[in-house]
């Protein structure tokens, strides 16, 4: 088994270099590669990105932004393992916690070797109560339709065999890409393996990105999937 670690970047001058040294840290069970896509950013983002030398590493551009979808889906293209997990350059998450999606699948616990990181929301891991709302609601809808039960569908924490997430055929460009994922493993009978994992989450000045009409695209995206139409 081989991780490849799928890392999109956006204007993350602030903490890309505490992410990169966080995940590099992490003591695996298995090998890892990083795969960083600067996705255009303007920041001072590509300089940082430039001094990064382990031959665990390698950094793709895009000359524009184009998304998250669009960053993660170069980032697959270019991985050489045989799972794949996105992991943010924001610092919400704790790559710390990736061993344990890994041991789900090592020790055979995640029968489609699909495993999510599912959060659980509190007073110090999440910014506001409509953020909070609005991925519960897009989870329970999402839910509905494919007459399932999974906790967390916007987490960024998503592990799988690389050959399943190509097979996914992801167009979405932007955050979308998360409703997508799922609807289609959703769609095809596959149901994550749910672990646990830490968060916490930006505030708007600190560089939160997500809005609202994330969670309208996300509704719109799972209902063309489930009616049987291209995302």
């Amino acid at each position: 088994m081989k991780l490849s670690i799928l890392m999109p970047v956006f204007n993350e001058a602030e903490t890309v270099e505490v992410v990169v040294k966080r995940v590099l840290d992490v003591p695996y069970p298995c090998d890892v590669e990083l795969v960083i896509v600067d996705d255009g950013s303007s920041d001072g983002t590509a300089a940082l990105l430039a001094g990064i030398h382990d031959p665990r590493v390698s950094v793709h551009t895009h000359p524009v932004n184009r998304g998250k979808g669009a960053a993660i889906r170069t980032a697959a293209a270019a991985a050489t393992g045989t799972h794949v997990v996105m992991c943010d350059a924001d610092l919400e998450y704790s790559p710390e916690d990736l061993p344990a999606l890994l041991r789900s699948v090592l020790e055979g616990e995640a029968e489609d070797e699909v495993v999510y990181g599912t959060r659980s929301f509190s007073s110090h891991t999440a910014f506001s109560f409509w953020f909070v709302l609005g991925n519960k609601g897009v989870t329970f809808f999402a839910n509905a339709l494919f007459d399932s039960w999974i906790s967390d569908l916007e987490t960024c924490f998503k592990l799988m065999p690389l050959e399943v997430y190509r097979s996914l055929d992801v167009r979405s460009a932007g955050f979308g890409m998360e409703a997508e994922i799922t609807g289609k493993l959703l769609k095809r009978g596959i149901r994550p393996y749910e672990v646990p994992i830490r968060y916490r989450a930006r505030s708007r000045a600190e560089g939160k990105k997500l809005t609202w009409r994330d969670g309208v695209e996300a509704i719109w995206i799972l209902s063309r999937i489930r009616l049987g139409r291209s995302a």
